[in-house]
């Protein structure tokens, strides 16, 4: 290389922009500098005479050239003059590890200023800024931190740097630097954090059932345009066909798709959900750059699952300690006799300050709350039932109180970012270490000295049984399923056909409860094969004429062919789908989305009743009796292993609190934490306090009494499902057992402190004698 061409390369590194000018100018006496460089030359080339449009501009030393690009731009112009290429050991590229180098560095700069910036706070904790480099500079990664651990920042800030990251290399356009999409089953957390994040400025949105017809429609059009930054979505969306489309068709793609609730992709972790499972799929079909997975409760077991769906290597799985020392973490046992509610009010009275008061009923919620008012507390309930401006209003006083008391099933508590809860109270026993840990991590949050009481009760396993044991469907259930989905009109499908079915309906008509039948149909798509879900379609529409001329003026075949097949009522006009479609020739897409577009443009408001879940085939259903019969038996065993599952990480928490060890150190090696990080004792739990062991009652459950099966047989004809007779007698409500009317006999719940396993046997050699 000749001086003057030496000189000229130290003055390209003076600034971004004279950067572009002199690489292109090395590159013209230079030509094969420009298959070297590839696509970046090219971008330089572009983004040359164009201004950057940033709110904060990018440092010459953060964001422009370092001292170790130099260096490798001046080796690799030496060594194509000299008629060879610098080669990597793996791939031939130039030093990958100064150039990872040099980007983890870009990104850490760019991370902490966007963090002081853009959310106000001057520094990362725990393994954020680790995490954050990661994701920028490219990877996916699965972060486990505990709860109130700060997750959200993981990829919101990522989201918010990519646009600058972009600006930075003018490697796309300003507007084209695609968005974060973060998959939440949580109505609440999205509203909070994306009020939140408008309010700092940061282009947010979420779609969920809660918006309104306005609010869905400029989300929609923004995400078209590519003006959000991130969008918020539920995982069942992702079933959505045509939102799968517009996801596709985003200016500049999916940058990162950020998993909240990870744990639920695991079929072992606490709160299985079968459409967690489709995420991963989803992912590598919508062509997703990086992934993050974030949870507060993950078992070895499960973050390993969690990475194995997303092929995220051990290097991208950030975890931190579970170990809060500002929490206090204390368990009492209580007797059928003793009086709960008296022990409460007294713990409230030594503790007050906001606290969240956890039961497992909704009507235990409401009950409770009241009694607690009643004693001249501030309380409210809250739990999923509720309407939604009712818990909108509960959920804004408890932010605003410093003495409020919120009674709530497990519906309340998740995404809520308030610092100064001083109390976390589990009134029943929860179903596992998972959910305890995630909601006792709620308190505390400021650092503070908190206090996190459990009650252990024997009364509870009555009610976590029903939830455990009412789940399973039973081998009958199965097989009724089964043949339905396999019926002689679906056998003459062809693969890639679809077919209908009304979940409302079926879960009737074979006694399974909805959420089993999600997860069955989800065996189904995932394990078999034999289907695939594609989204979700209404038996019947009607709709509110809004601005007549627009739709008369619209002269399209579809629009003609509704007009003519729609009956027009006093108020609504309703559109019968199917007889349309078959009258005009029109496919129901088509039909649909004229529908959907006069909605779209204001012309109608749009009502659309009897929802039909849409499966396509994806390859031929079992054809013989045989073949049914085997995928029930599999199926049958699935579900006992996941009612087994369920059943020991409710014994595993109480093995827990029972044992003569210290709380906080049990839990943290429960997940995975090695014993250096936690000393022997806490010196802050029940066990360290007293060195006293905390004993559940010794109230055994009672057999089951011959006379009162006896009378549930004379009371109940059905002989073909021993689980069902069982269920009655414990009192597990089925959907067979509402079109039978059974809760109305006095038999239902009869025999609720017998053991369901003992009563199952009774049953069984009744219906098989």
């Amino acid at each position: 290389m000749t001086a003057t061409q030496r000189k000229e390369i130290d003055l390209a590194f003076a600034s971004d922009h004279e950067l572009h000018k002199r690489v292109n100018a090395a590159i013209t006496q230079n030509p094969d500098l420009s298959s070297l460089f590839g696509d970046v030359v090219t971008h330089f080339r572009k983004q040359d005479s164009q201004p950057t449009n940033t709110s904060f501009e990018a440092e010459d030393d953060e964001f422009g050239a370092s001292f170790d690009d130099e260096a490798d731009f001046l080796a690799a112009t030496e060594a194509v003059e000299n008629g060879k290429r610098p080669r990597d050991e793996d791939d031939g590229a130039l030093s990958l590890s100064k150039r990872a180098k040099t980007n983890a560095s870009r990104s850490v700069a760019l991370s902490n200023r966007i963090l002081k910036e853009r959310f106000g706070l001057n520094g990362f904790r725990l393994k954020q800024e680790a995490a954050i480099t990661r994701i920028l500079d490219g990877g996916s990664a699965v972060i486990v931190f505990p709860t109130g651990g700060g997750k959200s920042l993981c990829y919101q800030v990522p989201a918010v740097a990519f646009r600058y990251q972009d600006e930075a290399i003018g490697s796309r356009n300003g507007q084209m630097s695609g968005i974060t999409l973060v998959v939440s089953p949580l109505i609440a957390l999205m509203k909070d954090q994306v009020d939140g994040l408008l309010r700092r400025g940061i282009k947010a949105a979420v779609l969920n059932s809660s918006l309104s017809r306005d609010k869905y429609l400029a989300t929609q059009q923004d995400l078209r345009q590519g003006h959000l930054d991130l969008l918020y979505c539920a995982p069942e969306r992702l079933n959505n066909e045509g939102f799968v489309a517009s996801l596709k068709a985003i200016p500049g793609g999916i940058r990162l798709l950020a998993v909240d609730e990870a744990h639920c992709i695991s079929e072992w972790g606490h709160s299985f959900r079968p459409d967690y499972l489709k995420i991963a799929r989803f992912a590598k079909e919508a062509s997703v750059e990086r992934v993050a997975c974030l949870t507060a409760t993950a078992t070895p077991k499960v973050a390993r699952d969690i990475c194995s769906a997303f092929s995220i290597p051990t290097e991208g799985l950030f975890t931190t300690t579970v170990y809060r020392p500002n929490l206090r973490l204390l368990a009492q046992s209580n007797p059928k006799q003793a009086d709960n509610v008296s022990k409460l009010v007294g713990f409230l009275r030594q503790n007050p300050g906001p606290t969240i008061v956890y039961t497992t009923l909704q009507k235990g919620a409401e009950e409770l709350a009241e009694e607690l008012k009643s004693r001249n507390f501030s309380a409210k309930a809250f739990h999923a039932g509720m309407d939604t401006d009712v818990k909108m209003r509960t959920q804004d006083a408890f932010f605003a109180s410093d003495n409020m008391i919120v009674v709530a099933t497990i519906a309340f508590g998740m995404g809520i970012d308030k610092p100064n809860i001083r109390n976390i109270v589990h009134f029943d026993i929860p179903d596992s270490i998972e959910s305890c840990s995630q909601q006792v991590g709620r308190a505390g949050r400021d650092g503070l000295s908190s206090v996190c009481l459990f009650n252990l009760s024997t009364k509870d396993f009555y009610l976590r049984n029903i939830f455990t044991y009412g789940d399973r469907p039973s081998r009958r259930s199965l097989k009724l399923l089964m043949e339905d989905i396999c019926s002689k009109e679906r056998k003459r499908l062809k693969v890639g056909e679809t077919f209908a079915i009304s979940e409302y309906h079926q879960s009737r008509d074979t006694d399974i409860k909805s959420t089993m039948l999600s997860i069955i149909y989800a065996q189904l798509e995932l394990h078999y094969g034999f289907i695939r879900a594609a989204g979700s379609k209404y038996t019947e529409y009607k709709y509110k004429t809004d601005n007549p001329d627009a739709i008369s003026r619209d002269r399209d075949r579809a629009a003609q062919a509704i007009l003519r097949g729609s009956n027009k009522k006093k108020l609504w006009t309703y559109v019968p789908i199917e007889i349309i479609e078959k009258s005009s020739g029109l496919t129901r897409e088509e039909l649909v989305r004229k529908i959907d577009e006069w909605n779209e443009r204001g012309m109608i408001t749009v009502q659309a009743t009897g929802v039909q879940q849409v499966y396509r085939l994806e390859k031929f259903l079992p054809a013989t009796k045989q073949e049914i019969d085997l995928i029930v038996k599999q199926l049958d065993k699935t579900m006992e292993t996941q009612e087994k599952q369920n059943l020991d990480r409710t014994k595993a928490l109480i093995n827990l609190i029972t044992d003569k060890k210290c709380f906080s150190r049990a839990l943290a090696t429960y997940f995975g934490e090695t014993s250096d990080r936690i000393s022997e004792e806490c010196g802050h739990c029940t066990w360290c306090e007293t060195h006293q062991q905390v004993l559940l009652p010794n109230e055994p459950p009672q057999p089951p009494n011959t006379a009162l099966v006896k009378r549930i047989l004379d009371e109940v004809s059905a002989r073909d499902d021993p689980r069902y007779l069982a269920k009655i007698a414990f009192g597990i409500k089925s959907p067979r057992m509402a079109q039978e009317g059974i809760y109305r006999k006095a038999v239902f719940e009869s025999m609720n402190v017998c053991d369901f396993e003992d009563l199952l046997k009774s049953f069984t050699k009744e219906c098989f004698m």
